[in-house]
C-alpha cells in the first residue's frame, strides 16, 4: 500500500468553494488561503442561530501504544462513511503542533484512504493559527518583563511570576532558563521557561472561547503573577487585551479543508490531551452543528484524558452533549497492553490480547459512566488475524457491547459504512448524558472521582508544593472549577511503562495550577512535562522537498 503523503498528493482535491457549498458556507463568509483552505468568518453564525443542531459524536480510544490506535483515521473514515450514505456531515478536528511533526509521533491527519488534506500543509504551518497563538503568549510574557524593568508598577514578585513563554517546538534545553543576564539593561534577571504552544492557556482560551469578545473577557482573567503579598496579577492589568485581539482575530476563524473524498472539515485548535483538555474549538464545533445533521470530532489520547476532559470541560463550558461515543481499539495495542513487545505483533497471540482487553474494558466502563450510548470500533490492521478478530468481537457480544470493524484506512468510506451505520442507531438512542463530577465539590474530591472512576486507581497523594498550591486555590475562592488532569498517557497510573488496566494505585500530584481565563484547574501528575524533548532519531531529520516542490517525509 502507498505511503499517507503518496495518496495524499495523488488525490485531486475540489477548490474550497465547492466544498463551502456543500456545507452550506456563503461564499461571503469564506476567506480563502490558496485553492484548498479557507477559514470562516464567525458572522456566518448570526445566520445559523436559529438552525437546529444536528448529533454529536465523540472518537475516543483505548491507552495509546507504539503499535497504533487510529483515533483520527477513525474520525476522518466515520465522517466519510455518512457521507457516502448520503448524511450531511461535517468532521471537527484539532490541528496537528509541530512538535510532535518533526518529533516522534508524526502528523494528525488520519492515514491512508482516511485523510484530510493538504495534509503536509494541515500538519505544518496551515493558515498561521499556531504562529499567532504563539506570539499571543509572548507578547505577555514581554509585556511582563517589561513592566518589571520600567519600575515594575504592579508590585510583581519577580520569583512569583506563573507565565511562561512558548514555542511549537519540542525543546527540552528551554524547560528552565535564566532570563535577562549579563546587563541590567535587559531586564530583571529570573528563572523562567517555556512550554509547548499546545499547552499554553492561550489555546486553551481559543478552544473554549464562543467569540473574539468571548476570548477577550478570558483572555484577561488569565493570572500570570503573584505580588510581593500574594495577590494575583492579570493580563487584564497589563493592559494587552486588545493588542492580543489583534494578534488573534484570524486564528479565532474554524479552518475549512477536506477528506480524500471531500467531506468537509473544520480544524481548528489543538491543544494536548496529556497537558491540556485536548479538544478542538467551541467554535468549530458549534458551527458544525448548526450547519449538519451529524458533527464527528475527537478527543486526545485515551478516553482516560480526552474523553474526560471532552465531557467535564469542553461540554460543560459550551452547554453541548455528545449524542453518540465510538471507542476504538486495535488488536495490536492490545495485544502490547497484554504484555507482548512491539517486534511480536505481526505474531498471532490470542493469550495477550486476552490479557490486553482489561484496558478497552476500563474505558468502557469509564465512558459508561456518562451514560451516552457507545461502541467499539476495531480499527484493522492487516496483521489481524480471524481468530483474533473473532475473540475480540466475541468478548464484545458476551458483554452486550456493540462492536464493528472498520477499514477506512485501506478502503476510505466503504470500509467504514457498517460503523456508520451503528453511529446512526446509536444517534437515534436518548443520550441521558451526566457529568462525572458536580465543579463545586472540593477540590480534591474531584481529583479522587477522576482517580477513582475513571483511572481505577484508590488513593491520591499530594507533594508538599501541591499541598501549598490547594491552599492558594481555596484562599482566593477558585476551586469551583473543572479539573485538568496532566498524566502520562500511556498508563492509567501516572507511571507511562505500566499497561493494561492496573488497580487500586495512587496517584500522586506534584503541583496544580489555575488557568481561570480557560476556566479550569491543571492538576500535573507524576513526572508531566509541558516542553517535551526530541527523540534520539527525529522525524525531522527525514523530511525535505524534492526537486518537484513536493514535501517528503511526512507519514
Amino acid at each position: 500500500m502507498k505511503s499517507d503523503i503518496q495518496i495524499a498528493q495523488e488525490t485531486k482535491l475540489e477548490e474550497i468553494e465547492k466544498i463551502a457549498r456543500f456545507a452550506k458556507i456563503d461564499g461571503q463568509y469564506l476567506e480563502r488561503y490558496g485553492n484548498d483552505k479557507a477559514k470562516i468568518d464567525l458572522s456566518i453564525m448570526h445566520k445559523l442561530q436559529d438552525n437546529q443542531n444536528g448529533k454529536l459524536i465523540l472518537v475516543t480510544a483505548i491507552s495509546p501504544t507504539k503499535a497504533g490506535e487510529g483515533k483520527s483515521t477513525t474520525t476522518i473514515g466515520l465522517a466519510d462513511g455518512l457521507s457516502r450514505l448520503n448524511k450531511m456531515v461535517i468532521g471537527c478536528l484539532r490541528e496537528p503542533s509541530l512538535g510532535p511533526v518533526f518529533g516522534l509521533k508524526g502528523g494528525a491527519t488520519g492515514g491512508g484512504y482516511a485523510q484530510v488534506v493538504p495534509m503536509e500543509d494541515i500538519n505544518l504551518h496551515f493558515t498561521g493559527d499556531m504562529h499567532a497563538i504563539t506570539t499571543a503568549n509572548n507578547l505577555v510574557s514581554a509585556v511582563l518583563d517589561n513592566s518589571l524593568y520600567q519600575g515594575n508598577p504592579l508590585n510583581i514578585d519577580p520569583t512569583k511570576v506563573v507565565w511562561k513563554r512558548c514555542l511549537d517546538c519540542n525543546d527540552r534545553t528551554l524547560r528552565d532558563i535564566t532570563i535577562a543576564q549579563n546587563k541590567e539593561t535587559n531586564g530583571i534577571l529570573r528563572q523562567d521557561g517555556f512550554v509547548i504552544t499546545v499547552a499554553t492557556e492561550i489555546m486553551a482560551i481559543l478552544c473554549l472561547s464562543e467569540d473574539l469578545h468571548d476570548f477577550k473577557e478570558k483572555v484577561g482573567n488569565a493570572i500570570v503573577a503573584y505580588t510581593y503579598d500574594d495577590k494575583p496579577v492579570y493580563i487584564k492589568d497589563l493592559g494587552i487585551q486588545g493588542a492580543l485581539c489583534i494578534i488573534m482575530k484570524e486564528a479565532i476563524k474554524p479552518n475549512l479543508v477536506q477528506t480524500l473524498e471531500h467531506t468537509p472539515i473544520l480544524i481548528h485548535g489543538g491543544p494536548f490531551a496529556n497537558i491540556a483538555h485536548g479538544c478542538n474549538s467551541i467554535i468549530a464545533t458549534k458551527m458544525a452543528l448548526k450547519l449538519s445533521d451529524y458533527v464527528v470530532t475527537e478527543a486526545g489520547f485515551g478516553a482516560d484524558l480526552g474523553a474526560e476532559k471532552f465531557m467535564n470541560i469542553k461540554c460543560r463550558s459550551a452547554n453541548i452533549k455528545p449524542n453518540a461515543v465510538v471507542i476504538v481499539a486495535t488488536i495490536r495495542a492490545l495485544k502490547m497492553h497484554g504484555g507482548i513487545n512491539q517486534d511480536q505483533l505481526e505474531e498471532e497471540n490470542i493469550e495477550a490480547l486476552k490479557k490486553g482487553i482489561a484496558n478497552l474494558e476500563k474505558h468502557i466502563d469509564s465512558i459508561s459512566r456518562f451514560k451516552v450510548p457507545y461502541c467499539v470500533s476495531i480499527n484493522k490492521f492487516k496483521s489481524d488475524t480471524n481468530e483474533e478478530l473473532s475473540t475480540l468481537m466475541q468478548w464484545c457480544s458476551d458483554k452486550g457491547i456493540i462492536c464493528v470493524i472498520n477499514e477506512s484506512y485501506a478502503q476510505g468510506s466503504q470500509g467504514s459504512v457498517k460503523l456508520a451505520e451503528t453511529v446512526i442507531k446509536l444517534c437515534e438512542k436518548n443520550s441521558e448524558f451526566t457529568y462525572l463530577y458536580d465543579v463545586n465539590q472540593r477540590v480534591e474530591d474531584k481529583i479522587l472521582d477522576i482517580v477513582q472512576k475513571i483511572y481505577g486507581g484508590a488513593h491520591v497523594e499530594y507533594s508538599q508544593q501541591a499541598k501549598q498550591a490547594l491552599e492558594t486555590i481555596y484562599k482566593h475562592g477558585w476551586d469551583a472549577l473543572p479539573i485538568c488532569m496532566a498524566k502520562t498517557p500511556s498508563s492509567f497510573t501516572d507511571d507511562s511503562s505500566i499497561m493494561g488496566a492496573p488497580k487500586d494505585f495512587t496517584i500522586h500530584v506534584s503541583d496544580l495550577q489555575v488557568s481561570l481565563g480557560a476556566g479550569f484547574i491543571v492538576v500535573k501528575v507524576g513526572n508531566i512535562l509541558t516542553m517535551p524533548g526530541l527523540p534520539k532519531d527525529p522525524a525531522a531529520i527525514h523530511m525535505g522537498v524534492n526537486e518537484n516542490g513536493k514535501v517528503y517525509g511526512i507519514f
